[in-house]
């Protein structure tokens, strides 16, 4: 499924325009992005969880040339812990 799926199926639910799904999808993305910016986590009861975690810095291979070690940076990784109500509906 992609956006323009996820908007058609909300234009549906919520009996709206497209623009107004497209808006609502948008605003939500927007949301959840910024509290992950600022070192929040969003919840969503039933649904699941956005994190931000933090991956260490490491020794990794370069794959052009197997013999040769690289340092992997530390970085920032967004992360989704699915909730009950989430596992459930997919089992």
């Amino acid at each position: 499924m992609h956006k323009q799926d996820v908007i058609d199926a909300l234009a549906n639910k919520l009996q709206v325009t497209k623009p107004e799904a497209e808006k609502v999808l948008d605003a939500f993305v927007d949301v959840v992005m910024e509290s992950l910016r600022a070192g929040q986590e969003v919840s969503i009861s039933g649904f699941g969880v956005f994190a931000v975690s933090e991956r260490h810095a490491r020794t990794g291979v370069n794959p052009r040339n197997p013999s040769e070690k690289i340092q992997i940076p530390a970085t920032k990784v967004p992360k989704f812990r699915a909730g009950k109500g989430l596992k459930d509906a997919v089992r």
